[in-house]
């Protein structure tokens, strides 16, 4: 067994209140806990993880090539490996959510990318 305590857990924050904190996983899928200020998007990506997000708190919107959802609290959605997306806090309030990815994969994902 291996378990992750929150508050020594590695984190990282792309950008200003975008926080990201890595959970208990491995190889084969990884949680990551992270929260969006009001307004705040990722840029669109795609990777060669299969996602899903569940939302804890908020609201979220996903969008991709073509089409979008908006989730509330404790609704989910998945993404197939390669699905071009983006995640943006299409609310008023903090969102607060957990993504899943499966392979596993580590914050090298956002810190080696190129724009």
């Amino acid at each position: 067994m291996k378990s992750v305590s929150f508050s020594n857990a590695d984190k990282y924050e792309p950008d200003d209140g975008w926080q990201r904190v890595s959970l208990a996983g491995s190889d084969q899928f990884t949680f990551e806990w992270f929260e969006k200020p009001p307004g705040h998007s990722s840029p669109m990506h795609d990777h060669e993880n299969e996602q899903v997000c569940i939302v804890l708190q908020g609201e979220l919107t996903i969008h991709t090539e073509d089409d979008k959802t908006t989730l509330e609290r404790f609704d989910s959605a998945w993404l197939d490996a390669w699905e071009s997306h983006r995640v943006e806090n299409s609310g008023d309030d903090r969102a607060v959510a957990i993504d899943v990815f499966a392979p596993g994969r580590g914050f090298e994902f956002w810190t080696d990318r190129e724009d």
